[in-house]
C-alpha cells in the first residue's frame, strides 16, 4: 500500500501487514512528522463510475475501429493495385515470349539437327557408298561446302 504523508512532500509504500486494522504511528523519514495512521477498508467505501472516462474509452475505442478500418481499406486497394500490376507484368511477359523466343529456339534446334545429321553421315559415309555408289560425289560436294561456310565463319570473327 502506499501511504502519504501528511505534510505531501512524501509517499511510501509500506506493506499491508506491518500496519495492524487497529493502525499505528508512524513517522516520516523526510519531514520527521509523526502521525497515527489507520488503514481505511476500502470495501466499505462505495464505488463510483465516472461516466466521463467511460464515454472516453467508447470514443477511444470507436477511434481506434475507425483507423483500422481505415487502414485495412487501404491495404487492401494496396493489394488490388499490386494484382493488377502483376496481372500486366504477366501479360507483359507473355507478349514479349510470343514468336521471337519460339522462333529463336526452333532456329537452334534445326542448327543442332542440321549438325548431327553431317557427323551420322560422315560417320556412316563408307557404308552409304558401297549401297549407293552414286552418293560419293554428293557427299564430297557437301563436305567441300562445310568446309567452306567453316572458313567463311572464321575470317568473319
Amino acid at each position: 500500500m502506499i501511504i502519504t504523508c501528511p505534510c505531501e512532500k512524501k509517499q511510501f509504500k509500506i506493506d499491508s501487514s506491518l500496519i495492524p486494522i487497529e493502525g499505528r504511528e508512524l513517522q516520516c523519514g523526510s519531514c520527521e512528522k509523526v502521525w497515527f495512521y489507520k488503514p481505511q477498508n476500502e470495501s466499505e467505501a462505495p464505488l463510483t463510475l465516472n461516466n466521463n472516462v467511460s464515454t472516453n474509452k467508447k470514443e477511444q475505442n470507436n477511434d481506434v475501429i475507425e483507423k483500422n478500418l481505415e487502414i485495412s481499406k487501404t491495404l487492401q486497394q494496396e493489394k488490388i493495385i499490386e494484382a493488377e500490376i502483376g496481372k500486366e507484368k504477366l501479360k507483359t511477359v507473355e507478349k514479349s515470349e510470343g514468336k521471337k523466343p519460339k522462333l529463336f529456339s526452333y532456329l537452334i534446334v534445326s542448327i543442332i539437327s542440321f549438325v548431327a545429321l553431317i557427323i551420322l553421315v560422315d560417320t556412316l559415309k563408307t557404308p552409304l557408298i558401297n549401297v549407293f555408289p552414286g552418293l560419293e560425289v554428293i557427299l564430297f560436294n557437301l563436305f567441300e561446302t562445310l568446309q567452306d561456310i567453316k572458313l567463311f565463319i572464321i575470317d568473319l570473327i
